[in-house]
């Protein structure tokens, strides 16, 4: 998504190899025009599935989720990294590490907003190693619903997380992706070249 890459490379800050800063616009001060396009554009390539429900984690994954939801009129979930004395029975925990905040967070959701009959597409802002991502799916899962696939704003594709979800079967969609991150500034996967390299080794 150029639109999403140039915004990266005008407002993105790379904090050593690992970790890019984007605070001004996606998970600090956030971008509403651009987190409806983002929203817009996950729709876009879900085309033709039937998804009945849009599940993230709180609080970056908010923004695009609910957009993504808004644009397919249909109900935003984000599960709980806070314990809430309201949320306290029938509830599905997971725990998940957190790449950036190096730190595990026991997640929540309520068995009342998911059922065996969901479609769920899950969304997050950033996949790394897979962590988030993995426990989200565990959550759905939990309940004997359906994960559609999982609509990614910024993947790092130098970290194992995207391999691990394909390997597991499911259908990852990452609206912009890392190849490295440097001193020199932010390199992105050039995607047709990789499209190739795989249809290669189908062949």
């Amino acid at each position: 998504m150029k639109r999403l890459q140039d915004k990266i490379m005008q407002e993105g800050l790379v904090l050593g190899n690992n970790v890019l800063k984007v605070d001004s616009f996606l998970n600090h001060q956030m971008d509403p025009a651009l987190m409806q396009a983002i929203g817009q554009e996950f729709v876009r390539r879900y085309a033709g599935e039937r998804i009945t429900k849009v599940l993230t984690i709180e609080s970056s994954g908010i923004a695009p989720g609910l957009m993504t939801a808004l644009e397919l009129n249909v109900p935003l979930i984000f599960a709980r990294k806070q314990k809430s004395l309201t949320l306290r029975e029938d509830i599905i925990v997971e725990k998940v590490y957190s790449f950036t905040k190096q730190e595990t967070n026991e997640v929540t959701v309520s068995k009342r907003f998911l059922s065996a009959d969901d479609r769920v597409l899950i969304i997050d802002d950033f996949l790394a190693n897979g962590e988030a991502a993995s426990g989200l799916a565990r959550i759905v899962e939990q309940v004997g619903a359906s994960v559609v696939g999982f609509g990614i704003v910024i993947e790092k594709s130098f970290q194992p997380g995207r391999q691990m979800l394909l390997d597991a079967g499911y259908r990852v969609e990452s609206l912009a992706r890392i190849a490295s991150l440097s001193a020199d500034g932010v390199a992105f996967v050039n995607e047709a070249v990789e499209e190739a390299k795989s249809e290669a080794v189908q062949q």
